[in-house]
């Protein structure tokens, strides 16, 4: 049955802003040939938003299983598609991390080829080594792989070049994913805690960084004062100008994306942070933490934000490990503290339903929801997708149920899905 719970909401302003008192905010899309595969984290949209139609609903462990193959290797990042091939990061018992290429036609593997040597980072086990998502330009395949810094290979798995971002003292290891920016490659790692208490000796630095995309050689790069975090940036675009956005420990950051300098911050997230951002109607949504908040928040300041462009935030029911989803008007949520799927009106925070999906579970999902084709999909850690009727009220379909671990979010091109589980690779049409 439907629950209604009256979830508290703070306004950031005595007035809901108008279409025409908006700033014009949008995520920097990918453009071209990228536009039409899955070249990055959350897909082209950057936001789990898929174009067309066609798409499987239903499935389960025969119905609509085109292919599955074991995969070399262990991780937890997501398929990213390019022409032909897939593309994922795993590593072996001892740590090592690799880039696995495989066709899409059959998931045979076509190569696979290690990152540079580094020691082995201290993980938790749902995050393990190989959770960042690699990104495609046509040309290389980018990743992101803490003590291993920034590789960058060719579509056939030849190192070009290797930037050493440093090591990582994360207590739960790296996760975050590289944001291809014009030509640049983005990432930050927020780093030196040791659950809550900052470990004995030097700090390893937190930052961000801007790696030139041709020549690995590092653009500009920034400290940060957050000491944990698995996030990844975006790009986007307020009122014609470009940000990059980096959703951390205790605040919300824009950086100009050419120098790494801060254009405007917010507090209000909390302590541990994953989700990625989603944008739209002038606003950028940050959930944060096991507990933390949902911030709307207007992007278009200078300096501290807080006090002036919170447009409206809600005090429960954030996840902590999914992103949220913007859709036609509405923002998705899932907490996966309690398995509680939830809606909210994008524009003014008005909670519009909140119901649970499955049985109760800590930390029970881990895979961002992708929206295609009019339904919202939320996938739990047990392989359960729970598949939605889009829109302001609560409809559930059904459910799929793939009858593995799935922790990595899946990747949809050409009336396909591609899901990674805790050991194959699937494809679903």
């Amino acid at each position: 049955m439907q629950r209604r719970h009256a979830i508290p909401l703070i306004l950031g302003a005595p007035w809901a802003l108008s279409a025409q008192d908006r700033a014009d905010v949008s995520l920097v899309p990918v453009t071209g040939e990228g536009a039409g595969y899955w070249s990055r984290w959350r897909g082209p949209s950057g936001q789990g938003l898929v174009q067309g139609a066609g798409y499987a609903d239903k499935w389960s462990t025969t119905q609509n299983i085109l292919w599955s193959i074991d995969l070399p290797g262990d991780g937890n990042s997501s398929p990213i598609v390019w022409d032909d091939r897939i593309y994922l990061t795993a590593a072996d018992s001892a740590g090592e991390r690799s880039i696995l290429a495989l066709s899409r036609n059959d998931g045979k593997l076509l190569w696979q080829n290690a990152a540079p040597n580094a020691s082995a980072e201290r993980v938790h086990r749902k995050n393990g080594r190989a959770s960042s998502t690699v990104a495609v330009d046509g040309q290389r395949v980018y990743a992101f792989l803490g003590n291993q810094g920034v590789v960058a290979m060719t579509l056939d798995g030849k190192v070009v070049w290797h930037n050493d971002t440093g090591p990582t003292a994360n207590y739960h290891g790296p996760a975050g994913s590289p944001l291809l920016y014009e030509d640049l490659v983005i990432v930050y790692q927020d780093q030196g805690a040791s659950f809550g208490r900052a470990p004995a000796g030097p700090r390893p630095e937190s930052f961000i960084t801007a790696i030139d995309r041709s020549t690995g050689k590092t653009a500009w790069r920034r400290p940060r004062e957050a000491s944990v975090g698995w996030g990844t940036p975006i790009a986007i675009r307020v009122n014609g100008q470009d940000q990059i956005l980096v959703h951390g420990q205790y605040k919300v950051t824009a950086y100009n994306p050419t120098n790494g300098l801060e254009i405007w911050s917010c507090d209000g997230p909390t302590m541990e942070v994953i989700p990625t951002p989603a944008v739209g109607h002038g606003l950028v949504y940050c959930c944060s933490g096991r507990a933390g908040p949902t911030l709307a928040i207007r992007p278009d300041g200078k300096g501290d934000v807080t006090d002036t462009h919170i447009q409206w935030r809600t005090t429960r029911g954030s996840p902590f490990i999914p992103s949220p989803l913007l859709h036609d008007g509405v923002l998705y949520t899932v907490n996966d503290m309690s398995s509680i799927g939830a809606a909210f009106d994008a524009v003014t925070g008005q909670n519009l339903w909140q119901n649970r999906l499955g049985p109760p579970m800590r930390e029970g999902f881990s895979a961002s929801p992708v929206a295609v084709d009019g339904k919202i999909y939320f996938t739990n850690d047990v392989g359960q997708t729970f598949v939605l009727k889009a829109g302001r009220e609560f409809q559930l379909l059904h459910v799929n149920d793939l009858g593995e671990q799935v922790l990595a979010s899946p990747a949809l091109v050409d009336g396909k899905w591609y899901w990674r589980t805790a050991g194959k690779l699937l494809a679903v049409g």
